[in-house]
């Protein structure tokens, strides 16, 4: 069965709960999409927001507080919100990037450490940590046993030990600065294949159909990896053809709507997932668009996405949400969007009126068909 670009953009759609929004629970939900990218404390919230109706951010406050929800770096090496039960089981499976991308690093040269004693601090870390520790407290822990890098410590073991931010309050649960606090320890190494097995098959569900490239980018795992773990799955999954004849992996019976499924606009969070878990990203970015709105540095713009596709870009200002389109957009997108933004500031109101302001250099030299302010 051959599939077109606009057929796996419906079926991405589907799964990550943006052709309707559903009614779900915080835990629910990020269990439907494996992973919330959390770089930006706002980012899980606005997400859900787009995916659930009814959402209400005090839910996700409490399952951050209550720890049904947790936040550590795991895929792509970035920090992702997921369910606490889902969380060793992700991390196993990225565990050997996670090590590689620490432990290969001159910023690891220069703590004076090798590998062996690094791994040989994590059960003392996981001790001191059994309760919050700020940065700045594990940063003086690790003064006293590498003292030519305490920073540079500090930073490889927020990859190789089994970490999480611990919830520090403010708008979005956490803050600028984090602390730290103790998961449960890694299981044996033997363990690894079986739970990145287990990472394609979730990321299907959630992202399919996918191709080789695809899986490996998701996960950030060597495309060996990625194949003998689809290999190892070959009995539970159904093999398809994409555009250009590429080979995609997906689970039977998982949604594939037609083409013709309509998509309403939303106004996405930056660093949404959406954007992030492809190799070949067009069935959800137009290639002229992906770098205006994936910067350089690895910034993720918050993005219009109209009839499924990322259009342009939004930022709040003082009078509404600033929606800037790089083409033009037909008068029944601009409603959408405007009903979706008076929602958004309802919901930035009693948070961060001015969420991700931080980032507005990257709107110089943005192209504009069109701009316009989405009042509340």
């Amino acid at each position: 069965m051959a599939l077109s670009l606009r057929e796996l953009n419906r079926a991405t759609l589907a799964r990550q709960l943006l052709l309707r929004r559903e009614p779900l629970d915080a835990g629910a939900a990020v269990r439907r999409l494996v992973a919330l990218q959390a770089q930006q404390p706002a980012s899980p919230y606005l997400a859900l927001w787009n995916r659930l109706s009814g959402f209400d951010p005090a839910g996700l406050d409490a399952a951050f507080a209550d720890g049904s929800l947790v936040k550590a770096t795991l895929m792509r090496i970035t920090l992702h919100v997921v369910h606490a039960d889902d969380h060793t089981v992700l991390r196993l499976a990225m565990r050997e990037t996670l090590r590689a991308s620490r432990l290969g690093d001159r910023r690891f040269a220069a703590t004076g450490l090798t590998p062996e004693q690094a791994d040989a601090l994590v059960p003392e870390l996981l001790a001191f940590a059994d309760r919050p520790r700020t940065g700045a407290e594990i940063e003086a822990w690790a003064a006293e046993r590498a003292p030519r890098s305490p920073k540079g410590v500090l930073r490889v073991m927020r990859s190789i030990a089994p970490l999480l931010h611990a919830p520090t309050g403010g708008a979005w649960s956490f803050g600028p600065r984090p602390s730290y606090l103790a998961a449960s320890p890694d299981d044996k190494p033997g363990d690894t294949d079986a739970c990145l097995q287990e990472l394609v098959l979730r990321y299907l569900e959630a992202f399919g159909p996918a191709s080789v490239l695809d899986v490996a980018q998701y996960a950030m795992v060597y495309r060996p990896r990625a194949r003998a773990a689809l290999a190892a799955l070959a009995d539970r999954l159904e093999r398809l053809e994409g555009p250009g004849g590429t080979e995609l992996f997906d689970v039977p019976g998982a949604p594939r709507p037609p083409a013709g499924a309509p998509a309403p606009p939303r106004l996405m969070a930056m660093w949404d997932n959406v954007l992030l878990a492809y190799a070949d990203r067009a069935r959800v970015i137009p290639p002229g668009y992906r770098q205006l709105v994936i910067r350089a540095n690895g910034d993720v713009l918050p993005t219009l996405l109209v009839d499924g596709h990322v259009a342009g870009v939004w930022r709040p200002v003082p009078d509404g949400i600033e929606a800037t389109a790089f083409h033009r957009l037909p008068g029944e997108a601009w409603h959408g969007l405007a009903a979706e933004a008076k929602e958004l500031l309802a919901l930035l109101a009693g948070r961060e009126p001015a969420v991700y302001s931080r980032y507005g250099r990257w709107w110089d030299g943005l192209p504009a068909a069109e701009v316009r302010v989405l009042p509340g």
